[in-house]
C-alpha cells in the first residue's frame, strides 16, 4: 500500500540546508501533503529563492514567519500552522534554524553567547513545546504502532562540533565555543525530549549534516548541500522507534555525545 502523504515543518528554510531540504522533499518519493517552510523574514531578499519555489508548488508549500529566538513569533507560527492543518496534525518537525558565532572563550561576546543559546537551544525547545499538540494529533490520526516520521517525529539538526569527543580534533581549527555549547545543549534536549515524548509515540533524534559548503559551513567544507540533504532525508525517512534519542550523521552512523 502506498505511503500516506505527510505534513512537514522546517525552520530556517530560506537558505542553505533548509532551502535544500524543501527542494528535495518536493522531489522525494515520500508523498508530502503540506510543507511549512519557516524563516525569520519571508519578505526579505534572503527568502527570494524560497518564495520562487513556493509559487511553483503553491498547493503544497506555505511560507511561515518564524523567528526561533522569539517565543511570540513561535506561538504565532503555531497558530497559523494549526489553522492550516487538517485534523491529521503535524508529522515531521525539523529544527534546522541556527546561528554560528565563531569566536573562542576569550573572544566571544556575551551577545554572541546569548544569540547562540537563544536560537540554537531555547528556540528548538520552545518550538517542540508549542507544536506538541499538533504532533500528538498526528499520532492519534496515524493509529499505527511504532515510531516514524510518517507518524510523528522531531529531528534536531545538530553538529559534530557539539560532540564532546570532537574537541581534540577540531577546536584549534574552529573554536566556536558558543556554537559548540549550544549544540551540546541541543543534544541534551534531544535526549530529554525523546525520553519524555516516548510515551506519546513521538520520535526525537539529532542529525549531524556533515561539514557542508554553505554560508555557515564556508566553501572549504567537505560536501555540498545536495549530498548532505540527500543523506539526511534518507536517514529521516528510515527512522523508527529504535532510533529515538540517537545522534546520527547524514550517513546514518551513530556519533558519540
Amino acid at each position: 500500500m502506498a505511503s500516506q502523504p505527510i505534513s512537514i515543518l522546517i525552520t530556517g528554510a530560506n537558505r542553505g540546508l533548509g532551502l535544500e531540504m524543501v527542494e528535495q522533499i518536493l522531489q522525494a518519493s515520500q508523498p508530502v501533503k503540506q510543507l511549512f517552510a519557516c524563516c525569520r523574514d519571508p519578505d526579505g531578499p534572503q527568502a527570494e529563492a524560497l518564495r520562487t519555489l513556493a509559487k511553483k508548488h503553491a498547493d503544497v508549500v506555505s511560507i511561515v514567519r518564524l523567528d526561533a529566538s522569539d517565543l511570540r513569533s513561535i506561538r504565532r507560527a503555531t497558530q497559523r500552522v494549526g489553522a492550516a492543518l487538517p485534523p491529521g496534525g503535524l508529522n515531521l518537525l525539523i529544527n534546522n534554524a541556527a546561528v554560528l558565532p565563531r569566536g573562542g572563550l576569550q573572544t566571544t561576546s556575551p551577545e554572541d553567547m546569548q544569540s547562540a543559546l537563544h536560537t540554537n537551544v531555547l528556540g528548538p525547545a520552545n518550538i517542540i513545546k508549542e507544536f506538541l499538540p499538533l504532533l500528538r494529533a498526528a499520532v492519534r490520526a496515524g493509529g499505527r504502532a511504532g515510531m516514524s516520521c510518517r507518524q510523528a517525529a522531531v529531528v534536531n539538526i545538530s553538529a559534530f562540533l557539539g560532540s564532546f569527543p570532537s574537541i581534540e580534533e577540531t577546536y584549534d581549527f574552529l573554536p566556536a565555543i558558543s556554537y559548540r555549547m549550544s549544540k551540546a545543549a541541543l543534544n541534551m534536549l534531544t535526549l530529554c525530549a525523546s525520553t519524555e515524548l516516548k510515551r506519546d509515540g513521538i520520535l526525537v533524534a539529532a542529525l549531524h549534516p556533515g561539514w557542508v559548503r554553505t554560508d555557515m559551513g564556508t566553501q572549504e567544507a567537505d560536501i555540498d548541500a545536495r549530498e548532505s540533504v540527500e543523506g539526511m532525508l534518507d536517514v529521516v525517512f528510515s527512522l523508527n522507534e529504535k532510533d529515538t534519542g540517537t545522534f546520527l550523521n547524514y550517513k546514518g552512523k551513530v556519533i558519540g555525545w
